[in-house]
Order: structure tokens, then C-alpha cells, then sequence
């Protein structure tokens, strides 16, 4: 006979995985609400097999169980699930923080499974603390930050554009502090044959202005293919 409690352990489990996938999807984030919720309860199921299943093998003195052995494995497999949503693009990491979440929310699954309810909405609700009230505090800290602040910028040479540039940086309240030209393509018959050609620069502010705004703007400008900010990860 199946215990009563796996109910509403699992339950719970699907509760508080789809409660953090319904953030990401209201956020409109690559994984949104099937996929945390499905990874939570996946875990969930995990657990509750390796607590509940395999009695009728059970031998005392025998046949023993360790049942944190398959949350152990629970761990190990969703590290490959992370590694599938972590991307690195023109030197900008991009989805650590789903990957963490992904990672966060199997422990959630996890722990309503194995019988800590409490512990389970603990970590959810740290999870939106971290979401709401840690992100905007974040933000606030960066308007103090003294260190330069790095853009890796392409654009179409065009004359007057990186002159737009730099008034954007002045706009938005920062100072430039280096400008390095990484790379500029050239095209077979050379700057006279009427095609266009890209420049690649690498951009360093500095001041207390909002540096994703900054983004924005450099983004916003007409001429400009491509804007990142190296080893900056995006959510």
C-alpha cells in the first residue's frame, strides 16, 4: 500500500516550482513556467521513488536503501541541464542566473519530497527576496561603482557615429576612460567600392549612471549591429 503523505508532498513540490517558473515567465525569460515546474516536480519524483519505492525488495539484514543516494544523482543531472542554458556570445556570458534557478528550484522540488515543507517555502521565498528586493538594491550599489564599466561595440563606419557614441555615455552620466579598436573589417576591393564595413571597438566608461540604460541607448543608435558587455551575464 502507497503511503498517504507522497500526495501532497508532491504537491507541494509543483506548487513552489511552478510559483518561481510563473516569475521567469511573467519576466519573459528563455525558461519560463513549464520548464521550472517540470523540473521541480521531476526532482520531486526522484525523491519520493528513492524514499518510498522499492520496499517490496527490502530485506532486513540483506537488501538495505539509501535514499540519498538518488538525491545525490538529482544534483549531478541537472548540472547538464545548466550547461545546456549557459552560452557564451562576442565574450558576454548569458544565463547563469536561469541556470542557478534551474538548479534552485530541483533543491525545492527536493526538499517538499523528502518531507520539509517549510524548508522548501524558505528557499522560495529567498528565491523572490533575491528577485525584488536584492535585484533593484543591486542596481542602486552599481551607481556607486568606480570601476570602469566595459562595452564590446560593432558599428558600420560611418562618419559622426562614434562621435554618437560618446554623446549617448555623456547623456546617460558616464565618462569614457579608453577606447580600443578591436577589429575592423575590410572588404576585398577596398574602402572605395561602395560596401559597407564594420568596426569593432571595445569601450570603457566610468560614472553612477545605469549601465544596462547605457546599453539601451548605444543599441539605439543608428549604425550600431551589435552591443555586450563582456563577462556581464544575462538573466
Amino acid at each position: 500500500m502507497e503511503p498517504s503523505g507522497q500526495g501532497s508532498e508532491f504537491a507541494v513540490a509543483f506548487g513552489l516550482s511552478a510559483a518561481i517558473g510563473l516569475e521567469r515567465e511573467i519576466r519573459q525569460k528563455a525558461a519560463g513556467l513549464r520548464t521550472y515546474t517540470t523540473v521541480g516536480v521531476g526532482a520531486a519524483l526522484f525523491t519520493l521513488v528513492s524514499k518510498y519505492g522499492f520496499t517490496d525488495v527490502l530485506q532486513s539484514g540483506t537488501v538495505t536503501l539509501d535514499p540519498s543516494r538518488v538525491a545525490a544523482q538529482i544534483v549531478s543531472g541537472l548540472g547538464f541541464i545548466g550547461a545546456g542554458v549557459i552560452f557564451v556570445q562576442r565574450g558576454s556570458v548569458q544565463g547563469l542566473t536561469t541556470a542557478a534557478t534551474i538548479w534552485l528550484t530541483a533543491a525545492v522540488g527536493s526538499a517538499a519530497a523528502a518531507g520539509l515543507p517549510l524548508l522548501a517555502v524558505l528557499a522560495t521565498a529567498s528565491y523572490f527576496l533575491v528577485a525584488y528586493a536584492v535585484r533593484p538594491l543591486a542596481r542602486r550599489l552599481s551607481l556607486l561603482r568606480s570601476v570602469p564599466v566595459h562595452y564590446r561595440i560593432t558599428y558600420l563606419q560611418r562618419t559622426g557615429l562614434l562621435q554618437d557614441l560618446f554623446a549617448e555615455c555623456a547623456r546617460a552620466g558616464f565618462d569614457i576612460a579608453e577606447v580600443r579598436t578591436l577589429s575592423a573589417s575590410v572588404p576585398k576591393g577596398g574602402y572605395g567600392d561602395g560596401t559597407e564595413h564594420t568596426v569593432e571597438v571595445l569601450l570603457a566608461v566610468v560614472g553612477r549612471g545605469d549601465a544596462d540604460a547605457l546599453t539601451a541607448r548605444f543599441v539605439a543608435v543608428d549604425g550600431v549591429v551589435a552591443c555586450a558587455r563582456p563577462g556581464y551575464g544575462d538573466e
